[in-house]
């Protein structure tokens, strides 16, 4: 298997192709290979909102779903689309207008670019910084701006609760998060993705002729179960789907949007679910590494995995109160993921 960082990065493979050199290939390299990984996520998403969420819940709960419009309901997608865009824009009187605007912008926009450093696999990989974890983590985090703007700008309580809520939300899962990817950069000793990914790569122990590849979910299966967890929140899936809380505060900071900025912010949570996804994928499940199938395959089934996880959380599992849900953030995973994070160090110093 070729190490991942020393195959040709996306922009610069269409430069290539476009017969382009120097800082011109790099800028329209650059400007396509965004465009073409955007795009790709824009048709991940529209199929995982307006349809697979539909479906999924439906068979968690013994109903039928969308089937009436095109085969299988996929036409959904393009209805509910219409649709959605087609609704007025009802803005509110008293808002802070250049938040009230901005906020819904950010969402969608910290995710598509948290995706920047992510290898897809096949030479799928805009860029890849020597600080590409926390590039990824930095990006994400944007979206937080983006809520507490959009809670603050509406002039509206209920708003305002879930803007408070998604900050409070977001600090205590947040910090748990970064830690425990902390103790996978501690174990390679890098930042840089495509590294991170290549050290995947080595085999772990073989069994029966089948050899384990060395994932850190199986050399570290503890700090997965935790990263998992603080992702869920992240995302705001059940049980920690606080922020919006339909039976308490309507639909938190979202409350007051409609038309095409409801639909910017229902893009920028599938998104971000996908780019949650994308991190554990890179940081515990070897990338776009797997047997048989294309590595950008294997990269599409991973975060598809995990999508489908946290719909199942949706389904399944009961809404957090607030208390217990600021209780289980800092007084539980705060706790376990520095302990994850000092015992990775021990053990890697006692490797070393």
């Amino acid at each position: 298997m070729v190490p991942l960082q020393s195959q040709v990065l996306l922009p610069e493979r269409i430069a290539g192709l476009l017969g382009l050199s120097g800082t011109v290939g790099q800028i329209v390299g650059g400007l396509l290979g965004a465009f073409l990984i955007a795009n790709l996520l824009l048709v991940q998403t529209a199929i995982a909102g307006p349809w697979a969420k539909r479906k999924i819940t439906a068979a968690f709960t013994d109903r039928i779903a969308v089937n009436r419009i095109g085969p299988f309901g996929l036409l959904t997608i393009v209805t509910d689309a219409v649709r959605l865009l087609s609704k007025e824009l009802v803005i509110p009187e008293g808002v802070d207008r250049p938040a009230y605007d901005l906020g819904p912008l950010l969402v969608p926009f910290s995710a598509l670019l948290g995706f920047a450093v992510i290898p897809m696999g096949n030479g799928i990989h805009l860029a890849d910084p020597e600080t590409g974890a926390v590039f990824a983590f930095a990006a994400s985090s944007i979206a937080s701006l983006g809520l507490v703007m959009m809670g603050y700008a509406s002039n509206n309580k209920y708003s305002l609760l879930g803007g408070l809520r998604a900050i409070a939300s977001n600090i205590a899962y947040e910090i748990p998060l970064i830690v425990t990817a902390a103790s996978v950069i501690i174990f390679t000793g890098t930042l840089q993705m495509s590294e991170i990914v290549a050290q995947q790569t080595e085999p772990l122990l073989s069994i029966a002729g089948v050899t384990i590849p060395q994932w850190f979910a199986f050399v570290n299966p503890f700090a997965f179960v935790l990263f998992v967890i603080a992702n869920l929140a992240e995302v705001g899936r059940n049980p920690f789907d606080v922020p919006e809380a339909p039976t308490e505060i309507v639909a938190g900071y979202q409350t007051e949007y409609s038309s095409v900025y409801f639909v910017l912010i229902y893009l920028g949570e599938f998104i971000h679910i996908f780019l949650g996804g994308a991190l554990a994928a890179t940081l515990f499940l070897g990338g776009p590494a797997g047997p048989f199938l294309p590595g950008f395959v294997w990269f599409l089934i991973k975060i598809w995995g995990f999508y489908l996880f946290t719909q199942w959380a949706r389904s399944a599992i009961p809404r957090l109160r607030v208390d217990q849900f600021l209780d289980v953030g800092w007084k539980g995973m705060l706790v376990l993921s520095f302990a994850n994070l000092v015992l990775t160090a021990v053990i890697v110093g006692v490797i070393a």
